[in-house]
């Protein structure tokens, strides 16, 4: 199913800033690698720089030591990808299609070398804010392996992801 262009993420827009928001990354680790950053100054100034690009709080992301985690590539993807909005009047349709995107392994096409397709595994993110700022009590333990007070192991399925959402007046 598509999701209104509201709801998708804006791969048009991170296509536009990815290259520089990665060139930025790496350049900045570069100048760290060789003059170090004691007092912050060019951290700082990368934070400005990338806020001002993509009018996101660089704050959340991890810019001194990115090879700890997922990469430069994945990190400037983030960094790039526009924050979901909050969404009047979402369907149950459209979360549903969202929670399957969340919980069900697409494999992606591997000649398609758009960033989309490159980035395929770690839109996940993307849904994961999309249903924490739209939903009151989403948490990620509805995504999760959990025990059950017999201490049996069970996972919620889809359907009833979408249900706990949905029904328990959830919806901000």
């Amino acid at each position: 199913m598509e999701l209104r262009k509201e709801i998708e993420p804006d791969f048009d827009t991170a296509e536009k800033c990815y290259a520089e928001v990665l060139k930025l990354i790496l350049e900045y680790t570069k100048y760290c690698e060789k003059h170090g950053d004691k007092d912050h100054a060019e951290y700082l100034k990368l934070e400005n720089t990338l806020h001002e690009i993509t009018g996101k709080d660089i704050s959340k992301f991890n810019l001194w030591e990115w090879w700890d985690e997922e990469g430069a590539e994945v990190l400037a993807f983030k960094i790039s990808l526009p924050d979901p909005k909050i969404i009047d009047q979402l369907t149950k349709e459209e979360l549903t299609e969202i929670v399957n995107r969340k919980k069900i392994f697409v494999i992606k096409d591997e000649d398609d070398e758009s960033l989309k397709a490159q980035f395929h595994y770690h839109i996940e993110y993307y849904f994961t804010d999309f249903l924490a700022l739209n939903f009151k009590t989403y948490t990620h333990k509805f995504f999760q392996r959990q025990q059950d007070r017999k201490g049996e192991y069970f996972e919620h399925s889809p359907d009833e992801v979408v249900e706990k959402l949905w029904n328990n007046g959830n919806y901000k």
